[in-house]
């Protein structure tokens, strides 16, 4: 919950102004350095994780291991992998604080300088840079990275209907965070736009009425804990490969009988899916025994799906996106109804 109050706080302030940090850089400045830097990392992890699964593959085909043997091989290797880009994201997480704080304190400007080499002193003016690039546009490469961060409410559909849950409706939340290449499909139209990449996806359930999950052997099931509970929570890691056909109706731009395209200015939608596996599967319960505070951390299968698919969609303006996403793979595997699970939030593209 400490990285998505994190996030939330960075992204409301990096909408609002920018701040002339003790460096010279801006509030935004330093932001997208941040974000270059956990691009950075998923990119190297992403990069190691291809090389190992080639090497399984070639022990496959030498026969050295069986298929069921690779497969176990490449699902392990994953987990790794989705298990160091969360450690190494998370050591920005200080200098995302020293940001907000610098935000917190107050230090904002306008007009920021920045110290060079030799001892000058520059003077950048956000809104005069803006109006210098509106007359000189500069064109965007056919594909772009954005880094994704997404948040918002989650609950389980149980029989294709979301009425009388048995989760808390503002107390269940998701948020993810990831890396997309957004590719232009046309060489001369703005249009059309293949997005794709990867994202850790966090989905959280409030179970209602002082409930929580008991592995049943097979099943796993909603039961009244005799203890009053101050909150129980269920927690779903996944790694997922999203993938979206994107309508970007930013307009072309044309100066000197050259084109010009970019991205993310104007209104987009997208529409698409994505697949992964589950990476971990927790339980958090808070409760009072005796005036002692008390909370329990239970990891495990919890029976869930190892195999996550499902469908997404997004509309927006700019970098910030009405975000949908529902589960086509039931949560639970072998439980007697279905339950998918469902997220409405909201998105942003950092491109």
């Amino acid at each position: 919950m400490n990285r998505l109050t994190i996030y939330l706080v960075v992204t409301l302030c990096f909408f609002l102004t920018k701040i002339n940090a003790q460096t010279g850089e801006t509030f935004e400045m330093r932001v997208r350095r941040v974000a270059l830097k956990i691009e950075k990392s998923t990119k190297e992890e992403k990069a190691t994780l291809k090389k190992e699964v080639e090497e399984v593959n070639v022990q496959l085909e030498q026969g050295k291991i069986s298929a069921e043997e690779a497969e176990q091989q490449k699902k392990s290797l994953a987990a790794i992998r989705a298990k160091n880009i969360e450690n190494r994201v998370a050591e920005h997480q200080n200098e995302l604080n020293d940001i907000v704080q610098l935000k917190v304190n107050g230090n904002i400007s306008d007009t920021d300088t920045i110290k060079t080499r030799s001892g000058f002193t520059l003077i950048w003016n956000p809104k005069l840079s803006t109006k210098r690039d509106s007359i000189t546009p500069r064109g965007e490469s056919r594909t772009t990275s954005q880094f994704v961060f997404a948040m918002g409410l989650n609950n389980l559909m149980t029989k294709g209907a979301l009425a009388n849950s048995d989760y808390r409706y503002w107390g269940s939340h998701f948020y993810e965070w990831g890396v997309t290449w957004n590719t232009r499909l046309a060489k001369n139209d703005n249009l059309l736009h293949f997005k794709y990449g990867f994202s850790v996806m966090y989905n959280n359930l409030r179970p209602t009425e002082n409930r929580f999950f008991v592995d049943n052997g097979t099943t796993t099931d909603l039961e009244t804990n005799p203890v009053n509970m101050r909150d129980s929570r269920f927690r779903n890691v996944n790694l997922v490969f999203p993938m979206h056909l994107e309508f970007d109706f930013t307009p072309k731009k044309v100066k000197n009988d050259k084109t010009y395209f970019k991205t993310h200015e104007s209104f987009r939608f997208g529409i698409g899916g994505f697949t992964g596996f589950n990476v971990k599967s927790k339980q958090i319960l808070k409760y009072d025994i005796d005036g002692y505070k008390t909370r329990s951390v239970t990891k495990g299968s919890f029976n869930t799906n190892d195999f996550i698919y499902g469908l997404s969609t997004y509309v927006g303006y700019k970098s910030t996106s009405v975000y949908l996403k529902y589960d086509i793979s039931p949560l639970f595997k072998d439980n007697a109804v279905d339950q998918n699970n469902i997220s409405l939030g909201l998105r942003f593209d950092f491109n």
